[in-house]
């Protein structure tokens, strides 16, 4: 059976960080799926690329991803982008790939950027084994999460926005000690990328000091 649906990592900053298959896809699929049209417009331009693109987002998934099956069954390839790095972490994809499965739909998973696998190595703190937690609850649930991790011996994996990171190294602070290794990377790729190590005492020092700019990747030693 042909694939019908691709899910295709996209640059996490630099627009060279795309493969060569994830370009061919891009050109060949009759819709892209993508989360901003003119973020993706923007990478789709830089490479040329004329495909249709459709708005598909956290907010608007549940609602039309009958719609994407639809247009599977009338015979179109679909590819879903992300803004950036590979849908389906922490971006929208789960739904989709979940709806292809209950439907025998062929899809492909193309390998790509992320950006929680480079914060990890450049953490320089044990890999071997890691657990990816992504964005934390907000409010509801925030509590029990970090109480769960209280004990997690791996090394922790999370993503967070600038207006949160200091609410968030703190409270790693009160929960694993300000002394717990961490490190915290942002802009990775891209011209000001920076990665800062220490305890999280020194992080949140540093942070107080410098208002944080950027998507970052907080990465923490475990127990």
């Amino acid at each position: 059976m042909e694939t019908q649906v691709y899910i295709v990592p996209t640059p996490i900053g630099n627009l060279k960080d795309i493969t060569l298959r994830a370009l061919d896809v891009l050109n060949e699929v009759d819709i892209i799926l993508v989360e901003d049209t003119r973020t993706s417009g923007k990478l789709l331009k830089h490479y040329d690329i004329s495909t249709s693109m459709r708005s598909y987002h956290m907010h608007n998934e549940h609602k039309i991803t009958e719609g994407i099956l639809k247009e599977l069954e009338a015979g179109n390839r679909i590819a879903l982008i992300s803004d950036a790095g590979t849908p389906g972490i922490s971006d929208p994809g789960h739904l989709l790939i979940n709806a292809c499965i209950e439907q025998n739909i062929v899809f492909e998973i193309l390998p790509g950027a992320t950006a929680f696998v480079p914060a990890l190595l450049l953490s320089g703190l044990p890999n071997h084994r890691f657990v990816y937690e992504g964005f934390l609850p907000v409010k509801k649930g925030r509590q029990s999460r970090m109480e769960s991790l209280k004990e997690e011996t791996r090394t922790m994996v999370f993503y967070e926005s600038p207006h949160k990171l200091l609410k968030t190294l703190t409270h790693f602070a009160d929960y694993f000690g300000l002394d717990r290794e961490a490190s915290v990377s942002r802009e990775l790729t891209k011209l000001y990328e920076e990665t800062q190590r220490g305890s999280l005492q020194d992080l949140i020092e540093y942070f107080t000091q410098k208002k944080p700019k950027g998507e970052f990747v907080i990465v923490v030693n475990g127990k």
